[in-house]
């Protein structure tokens, strides 16, 4: 940017800024009508065309009403991710690949009033005390900060987006993230009230897959959502109760944890409890809370595969839990049935990569029995290709052909 209209510029939000200051509470269109008032005054003193004026209002509306540089990355409905590696260094994600752009902040404290901006407006508080959260944007948007001192070149925020249109799971199966005869066996699984649990890497889509599932609930149960960042857009039940977790205040106090919301839940009288994601010893609660009559439950966390991911939440437990690891085994093999577990390919796109059922444990390891598996059949121009296929071969557990999904997706598969 020339180094003359950055410091007119610069000179423009000085002013309005205390200009603002001096009026208190301002609606859109009387700050609009001041930067209106600014810029013409800056136009008396050099040439500015139509255009240059408009994107000059723009972005002084962007930096008090909005969110600065990031305002037009946020609308563009095409990119995913937004990194924001310091005041100068702005990334994004689109259709899988990483770019720099060449938008930057004027500074580190404008940088700092943006990030400020966005974890007040969801009560979360980030300083050199507390330098970690996680927060939100009103539409949803995930948000992590992480501050100076542990982020050594400057704030670090990451910005994963909420896609504007809702997804289906007609649109997956389009998609070719899942088949259509996977899909609909799912989908008697969630009205039959299985425990589902949704594992995978960073990215694959496992909160878009638990809201997709969500749309199968019956309308007329009482389902609680307990999540550490609101994020989950569970439409079509009126009787949803939705909970977040809170940090603790400056004194270190006062904090709610994931075990704190799935205890209360318990007494709220659910019909399921999707929890969001699990990253630490809430893994117990969650297995409790499936196995205290609340069956249907639906959650998810990070692992590179099915195996993997059981792993992890006996790890999780173990963090907080003085127990025998068989026993945690056995209580998290009672509890989850189904394990789904996603997987981002190497071109980019998101798939269903397994669906496995919980078959118990035997010689100390938890069983999964694998009822879907994708098979890549070749790798076209750069794409992969494959399909989520049913493992024919395998005698699953008595539960699922006792309960007759098995024989009914048979007969759907027939049909299509």
């Amino acid at each position: 940017m020339n180094q003359v209209i950055w410091q007119e510029k610069e000179q423009l939000r000085r002013e309005l800024y205390l200009q603002f200051n001096q009026c208190g509470e301002l609606s859109d269109e009387q700050m609009e009508n001041m930067i209106e008032e600014k810029v013409m005054e800056l136009s008396r003193k050099r040439y500015i065309s139509i255009a240059e004026r408009q994107q000059i209002k723009e972005e002084l509306f962007n930096v008090f009403r909005k969110l600065d540089v990031l305002s037009e990355l946020l609308e563009n409905d095409e990119i995913s991710e937004i990194m924001v590696n310091g005041e100068q260094r702005i990334f994004i994600e689109k259709q899988g690949k990483i770019y720099q752009v060449p938008e930057q902040f004027a500074s580190e404290e404008r940088l700092r009033n943006v990030i400020q901006q966005i974890v007040s407006s969801c009560n979360r508080i980030v300083n050199e005390t507390v330098p970690i959260v996680d927060a939100r944007l009103r539409d949803g948007s995930r948000v992590n900060v992480v501050l100076p001192p542990v982020a050594l070149d400057g704030a670090v925020m990451t910005i994963r987006k909420f896609p504007k249109e809702f997804f289906t799971m007609t649109k997956l199966v389009h998609m070719e993230s899942i088949t259509k005869d996977a899909a609909m066996f799912l989908e008697k699984l969630v009205k039959a009230r299985y425990n589902i649990f949704i594992s995978g890497g960073t990215g694959s889509g496992k909160t878009t897959f638990l809201n997709v599932l969500s749309n199968y609930i019956p309308s007329d149960e009482r389902v609680i959502t307990i999540e550490d960042s609101a994020e989950l857009q569970i439409k079509g039940i009126p009787n949803l109760v939705r909970l977040e977790t809170r940090n603790a205040n400056v004194e270190g106090e006062n904090a709610i944890t994931m075990s704190d919301l799935i205890k209360a839940a318990l007494r709220m009288r659910p019909t399921r409890i999707i929890v969001g994601e699990v990253r630490d010893q809430a893994a117990m609660d969650m297995a409790n809370s499936m196995l205290t009559g609340h069956d249907g439950s639906i959650s998810t966390g990070h692992g590179n595969s099915a195996e993997e991911m059981m792993l992890r939440l006996v790890t999780m437990i173990l963090m907080g839990y003085d127990m025998p690891v068989l026993a945690i085994k056995q209580q998290l093999a009672a509890a989850i049935d189904i394990v789904v577990h996603l997987g981002r390919l190497r071109d980019n796109s998101r798939r269903v990569l397994e669906i496995s059922e919980v078959a118990g444990v035997a010689d100390g390891e938890i069983i999964l029995r694998p009822i879907y598996r994708f098979h890549e059949t070749s790798n076209g121009k750069g794409k992969v290709v494959g399909s989520l296929q049913r493992e024919q071969n395998l005698l699953h557990t008595e539960k699922l052909l006792m309960s007759g999904i098995w024989e009914e997706s048979l007969d759907d598969q027939k049909k299509l």
